[in-house]
């Protein structure tokens, strides 16, 4: 048998494997996977959201920018909107999967819609960095209160 004909059998038998191996691993972290939201209303809030009793400074501001310029569509504490934008408060957007620079890219330039069935998220005109700096930590604090790391 020639080098060359092993060194093909090699790569053959060792693609198999990681194929097998990535078909037999039970998926970590979080499901990618939105909720099931057939039975709300337009408008109707996607999650229940749990509120801190208090603030750091920082997301007190955050959530007065986030009043202004999100909450119309992505509702009150980030709870998402029925027919409008989902819910940040959700495990598809914890710090692992989508960073906090993840949140400033989107409002500079957009969102093309990949989780979710709401379409794609315009730019966000009127905010500086330092007010998406305020929303992040508002955002991220409503998640460690449900349970978002």
């Amino acid at each position: 048998m020639n080098k060359l004909a092993l060194l093909i059998g090699g790569v053959v038998i060792a693609g198999a494997a990681v194929v097998v191996f990535n078909l037999n691993r039970q998926p970590s972290g979080h499901s990618m996977t939105p909720p099931d939201t057939s039975s709300l209303s337009p408008g109707e809030p996607i999650e229940d959201v749990r509120v801190p009793s208090e603030f750091s400074p920082l997301a007190t501001a955050g959530k007065v920018a986030f009043d202004a310029k999100c909450a119309a569509c992505h509702g009150s504490n980030a709870a998402g909107l029925e027919g409008s934008a989902p819910p940040l408060v959700h495990k598809i957007y914890e710090p692992s999967h989508h960073s906090d620079e993840a949140f400033f890219i989107a409002v500079r330039n957009g969102v093309r819609s990949h989780h979710w069935r709401f379409g794609n998220m315009p730019p966000v005109d009127g905010l500086t960095r330092g007010d998406v700096k305020g929303i992040v930590a508002y955002v991220r604090e409503l998640q460690r209160e449900n349970g978002i790391n």
